[in-house]
C-alpha cells in the first residue's frame, strides 16, 4: 500500500510539477496528517533523473511548508484557544497535545517555531501556539522557513541520493534526523545563552 501511495505521489509531482510539491507540502504542514517523507524524496529522485531541478524542488517544498504553517497560525488567531480546545481533535490536535505544545512554546519562546519544525509529530502543530500567542508574523515566517528549510533540504538530498525506495529513505532518515536535532540543540543552547546574557547586560545598565 505504501509503495502504491509513493507511486501516486511520484505521478502527481510528475504531472503537476513544482505546483504539486507546493500543494502536497502545504497539506503536510497544516493539520492534515500527510507525511513529508513521501513527498519531497520522490521529487528529489525525479531531480536525480533530470526531470526536475533540485533547487526548485527545495524552494517549492519550503513554500508549501510555509503556506501550511500560516494556515494553522491564522486558524489559531481567528478561532482562538477555546475553539482549538473544543474542536482541535477534528484537526488531529487533541486538547492534551495543545496543552503540551502550548506550554513548550510559552517556556521557550519564538525559537520553538524553528525547533518544532524539525520534530516529527510536532512540526504540523507548532504554528497553533504561535498563533494563539500572536507571534510577530515576519518572525514566525523567518523561524518557520529556517526549520522547514533544513527539513526539506534533508529530504530532497536523501531522495536525490537514495532514490524513491521509501523503506531505504526511512532507514537513513532516522540517523540523519538525530544528527540534525543534535545540531539544532546546540544552536538553541547558544541562543538561550545569548538571550540570558543580553537580559543580564540590560539589567546591569
Amino acid at each position: 500500500m505504501l509503495e502504491t501511495f509513493v507511486n501516486f505521489v511520484l505521478g502527481t509531482v510528475s504531472d503537476l510539477g513544482y505546483t504539486g510539491i507546493v500543494v502536497l507540502m502545504a497539506l503536510e504542514s497544516s493539520f492534515v496528517p500527510f507525511p513529508s517523507e513521501v513527498v519531497v524524496p520522490p521529487a528529489g529522485y525525479l531531480a536525480a533523473q533530470g526531470e526536475m531541478n533540485i533547487y526548485l524542488v527545495i524552494l517549492s517544498g519550503l513554500a508549501g511548508s510555509l503556506i501550511g504553517a500560516l494556515v494553522n497560525y491564522y486558524i489559531a488567531v481567528f478561532l482562538g484557544r477555546s475553539f482549538l480546545a473544543t474542536y482541535g481533535r477534528y484537526f488531529f490536535f487533541p486538547p492534551e497535545r495543545l496543552i503540551k505544545i502550548d506550554t513548550y512554546f510559552r517556556k521557550h519562546g519564538e525559537i520553538t517555531t524553528f525547533v518544532g519544525r524539525l520534530i516529527p509529530g510536532v512540526r504540523q502543530y507548532i504554528s497553533f501556539p504561535a498563533g494563539l500567542g500572536r507571534m510577530n508574523v515576519p518572525m514566525f515566517c523567518f523561524f518557520t522557513s529556517l526549520g522547514a528549510g533544513i527539513w526539506v533540504v534533508v529530504l530532497a538530498v536523501l531522495g536525490y541520493v537514495v532514490g524513491n525506495n521509501i523503506e531505504l529513505i526511512k532507514l537513513n532518515l532516522r540517523p540523519i534526523t538525530l544528527i540534525t536535532l543534535c545540531f539544532v540543540t546546540a544552536i538553541v543552547a547558544v541562543y538561550i545563552y545569548w538571550q540570558r546574557k543580553r537580559r543580564g547586560d540590560e539589567a546591569a545598565v
